[in-house]
């Protein structure tokens, strides 16, 4: 999107309901629909809509032409730029009114009404004094007030930010990489932000249409929806059969145990949750952490079975009053050492994200499971190789990133084969015959076959290495063929938006040597003497070369002084995470680890040589040849996203560090 930086609309009215990056993405959207051409009229609208996926796909092309009909009386009148943005809007109405239920920071371009829960923010801000306030560089500004709304004034320079991911998946970011001097110009805040940004993607949180730009204006509902999303993946971080294998207790045998291996943290945490009701002999079945506890019954039921030494008079269920009944438990939940992450007026409106962050809370407090030695036997056995592990997370979070649906496991998730087309779809527009596909839920077999046979055969149409792959693999969750699959769609849409930058001209194709070329020669045109022969090269275990290709593209982003030699493991891991960190703060999307690195894993070091070559390549260039400093994360269609130049990126802990 780097070529609509600073999006601007003549009417003030329109130009505040949209943030930059939603305002590029539909500038995209419209000029591709031949909006830039000036042929695009009202009455094409309603099917460029639908084809471009645009206002929800919960409209029927049908539906947006009788909206367009009843809105408009001329619908041969022409279609400018703000016109389209209007018709947007108003389509988007239509949408609410449909469907009013909505999930906390959707995916969506925007929302009409942009709404903050002061409870939520009030949690969160108290989450964020309890761990972050010893943090050596934030304790000056902590503890935060939750009346104020100095929270969004303090997230701004990404530092804040930054250290929460840390907090919620530890050794994510580099901390040498964060900027942290007493005063931070504003590139220095911008770069703070992008490394957030593309680490936030990195651990699982949706940041589709979010840039630096939003963070740096303190945007209350984006700041507060990140801030939600990283908070849950700390306190969900347990609620698994890796880290908690006493949860194989829940099931009876080997296959309910492949079954609970695919399921969300959420899931797992309301099936632990009825597991418990049921010993205390509640009845109902609690499917949602909204409705279903609002009466504070099935908490009451909870804590008694977990800690009854703790249970108090008046029993919670002998009280009538709602109110009362909520704030009783919450006193029997301090007993047991959990925070406060709701209020009784919380419990009693149903928050749902509250009352998931108060029982994930409870979990790893107590969550009253005892090991049973045969199943978690079974567990181990069970295991996947850890690259294996490595790939599939690498690939899920690519998946997620692209904005279309967030899954927790591929071999789970891509079954039945809808997903499956929904990337090709989004990775090459068109290709997927949507009238031959099957839409979830979906029952049979064979039209879970159906669907991955179509994929299969898009696949071979992109001249994908396939021999011996039929729909049927992926329907088994054949794990080995489908990161087969996945390795290769990944690589085919990097190649794909190379192409797209600067050799659509000529048409031409980007092969794996095109990659390997050209970071050798930015590093040779930098005057630096590493080099690598292909992307198996064991000497890409020491990170040198890595360093020397970020240097060359940006010859502020490495601070020497950080780096290592690389000969021994402890220095190549420091140098991996190094790389990694100042990768993403330069702005690209990278969804590797610093194992792929020592391992050099082959796949992964293309697609992160490729991104850096495509973040260097994607940079906006001024009249005068410099770079521009409008650079802003990308669209969620991409993998890697353009970033500003740093004014002292090598400066990272200290005021008067330097870097060569």
């Amino acid at each position: 999107m780097a070529g609509f930086e600073g999006v601007v609309v003549s009417d003030p009215w329109l130009q505040n309901q949209f943030t930059q990056v939603e305002l590029r993405s539909l500038k995209s959207q419209f000029l591709a629909s031949g909006g830039g051409r000036g042929s695009l009229t009202l009455r094409d609208l309603s099917a460029t809509m639908s084809r471009l996926k645009i206002a929800g796909d919960c409209l029927t092309e049908d539906e947006r032409a009788a909206f367009l009909r009843e809105s408009y009386p001329d619908l041969d009148h022409h279609v400018d730029f703000e016109l389209f943005l209007r018709v947007y809007l108003k389509m988007q109405g239509r949408v609410g009114a449909k469907n009013s239920s909505s999930a906390f920071l959707k995916a969506a371009t925007t929302t009409l009404l942009h709404t903050i829960s002061e409870s939520e923010k009030a949690s969160y801000v108290s989450h964020i004094n309890n761990y972050l306030g010893e943090d050596p560089f934030l304790k000056k500004y902590l503890p935060i007030d939750p009346t104020t709304d100095d929270l969004f004034e303090i997230a701004k320079d990404g530092v804040l930010l930054c250290k929460l991911i840390n907090l919620a998946v530890p050794g994510t970011i580099d901390e040498r990489v964060i900027n942290t001097k007493r005063v931070l110009n504003l590139w220095e805040k911008n770069e703070n932000l992008m490394l957030f940004l593309n680490s936030a993607k990195a651990i699982g949180c949706t940041v589709v249409n979010i840039g630096t730009q939003d963070l740096a204006e303190g945007r209350p509902h984006l700041v507060l929806g990140l801030i939600s999303q990283i908070i849950k993946i700390q306190l969900l971080a347990d609620v698994n059969l890796k880290n908690t294998p006493q949860l194989v207790e829940l099931v009876d045998d080997s296959k309910d145990v492949e079954e609970l291996m695919s399921l969300p943290p959420e899931k797992i945490l309301l099936r632990w949750m009825n597991f418990q009701l049921k010993k205390g002999g509640f009845r109902r079945l609690i499917t949602n952490f909204s409705s279903d506890v609002k009466d504070g019954e099935a908490y009451a039921c909870l804590l008694n079975v977990l800690a009854p030494e703790h249970s108090r008079k008046p029993y919670p269920s002998t009280v009538k009053d709602l109110l009362e009944r909520a704030k009783l438990v919450l006193e029997h939940a301090d007993r047991i050492g959990c925070k406060r992450y709701l209020t009784p007026k919380d419990i009693v409106e149903g928050s749902p994200n509250l009352n998931l962050a108060f029982v994930a809370h409870i979990f790893q407090k107590r969550n009253g499971l005892s090991s049973q030695m045969k199943q978690v036997t079974f567990l181990e056995a069970n295991s996947d190789d850890p690259q294996v592990s490595r790939e599939e997370k690498a690939f899920r979070l690519w998946i997620n990133s692209l904005g279309i649906s967030n899954i927790n496991n591929v071999f789970e998730d891509l079954k039945n084969g809808w997903l499956l087309l929904e990337v090709l779809d989004k990775v090459s527009p068109g290709i997927v015959c949507w009238k031959s596909a099957n839409k979830p839920p979906i029952k049979m077999l064979f039209k879970k076959v159906e669907n991955c046979n179509q994929v299969v055969k898009i696949g071979k149409q992109l001249k994908f290495s396939l021999v011996n792959i039929a729909g049927h693999d992926i329907v088994q969750g054949n794990k080995k063929l489908i990161l087969a699959f996945l390795w290769q769609l990944m690589r085919y849409n990097i190649l794909q938006l190379l192409k797209n930058l600067r050799f659509h001209s000529r048409e031409k194709e980007i092969k794996d040597i095109d990659i390997l070329n050209w970071a050798n020669n930015k590093v040779k045109d930098s005057g630096r003497y590493s080099r690598l022969d292909s992307f198996k090269d064991r000497s890409l275990s020491s990170g040198i070369f890595f360093l020397d290709l970020l240097s060359a593209v940006e010859h502020r982003a490495v601070n020497w002084n950080l780096v290592t030699k690389g000969q021994s493991d402890e220095e190549k891991k420091m140098n991996a995470s190094y790389i990694i960190s100042v990768a993403r703060k330069l702005g690209c999307s990278v969804f590797l680890l610093p194992e792929d690195i020592l391992e050099v894993n082959q796949k992964m070091m293309l697609t992160l040589t490729a991104s850096i070559m495509y973040w260097y390549l994607k940079r906006p260039i001024t009249e005068d040849g410099s770079v521009s400093s409008d650079g802003e994360n990308g669209s969620s269609s991409e993998s890697t996203s353009s970033s500003t130049s740093d004014d002292s990126g090598s400066e990272s802990s200290s005021d008067d560090s330097g870097g060569r």
